[in-house]
């Protein structure tokens, strides 16, 4: 089972000095993936369903996994997730491609719809149609990063006559990692994505979403030429190996772990800590 760990670009993983110090460190103890999270603002005050106070520090995910593209060399690197209707699709296909490449093929390419109707007004998106416009950058973005000659007719994004280069090192692109507990999200990830990807799920939701998963599969099939769906799932915090375990055993490929830490000391101390008790003895 792989084991990444979740929140290199926030919080104190938002300096530079630490994130530098701390996927090093992960890269050398063994684990698999460093994942971002992202929000571009978040509402002020804090009201539900929002994730974190606004003060919360938290780098843009592009820029951060480039920056640790430099820093290390096998580690693979995730957004968990980016919120992919507020993005433009064309420049964001470009953005990520451009960390494909700079990792040398690293890149771990998930993607939710968003919830928070105040970022998108902020960042002067619609809110009530992310989900259709979801599916339709995916889209997009596949066109992009596979098509020999780029083209594309949807019914808010249009192209032709155009390229974009460098195309991403992984072929046909990176793997489209879904995220999302929803129904469409579940379905997005059946029809479109490579892989699933919960945040924060227990073992009793886990265990939910991986039935609703495979009824929807049985229902209506996989997307045309996608393999098996790989799941990931970030559990709550303090996750042990009997827990890991019985992940594994609801077939989840994935632990992207949330270190409950305020310090960079600490932080330091967990990763060599779960290397030991975790990710060397589910490896």
């Amino acid at each position: 089972m792989k084991v990444g760990i979740f929140g290199i670009n926030t919080g104190i993983c938002a300096r530079p000095d630490v994130a530098r110090r701390a996927a090093r460190a992960a890269e050398s103890a063994g684990f698999e993936s460093l994942w971002t999270g992202e929000h571009v603002v978040l509402p002020d005050p804090q009201v539900p369903p929002s994730p974190a106070p606004p003060e919360t520090a938290m780098a843009d995910p592009s820029v951060w996994l480039g920056f640790l593209a430099g820093v290390t060399e096998r580690i693979r690197l995730g957004t968990g997730i980016i919120i992919l209707p507020q993005r433009n699709p064309v420049e964001l296909a470009k953005e990520l491609a451009s960390v494909d490449v700079a990792s040398g093929g690293r890149l771990l390419f998930g993607l939710g719809a968003g919830y928070l109707e105040p970022e998108f007004r902020a960042l002067g998106v619609r809110f009530d149609d992310r989900g259709a416009r979801t599916d339709e950058y995916i889209d997009v973005l596949r066109a992009l990063w596979t098509d020999e000659k780029p083209g594309f007719s949807g019914p808010t994004v249009r192209f032709d006559g155009v390229d974009a280069h460098p195309r991403p090192v992984q072929r046909p692109h990176p793997p489209i990692i879904v995220g999302g507990h929803s129904a469409p999200a579940l379905r997005r990830a059946i029809a479109r994505g490579d892989g699933w990807y919960g945040f924060y799920v227990d073992l009793e939701r886990a265990k939910a979403s991986v039935a609703q998963l495979e009824a929807i599969a049985s229902e209506h099939g996989r997307g045309e030429g996608l393999g098996r769906l790989e799941l990931s799932v970030t559990p709550p915090p303090r996750t042990g190996l009997d827990d890991a375990q019985r992940y594994r055993d609801l077939g989840f490929d994935r632990l992207t772990l949330l270190p409950d830490t305020k310090s960079a000391g600490h932080l330091m101390r967990w990763i060599d800590e779960t290397a030991e008790g975790l990710v060397r003895k589910l490896a």
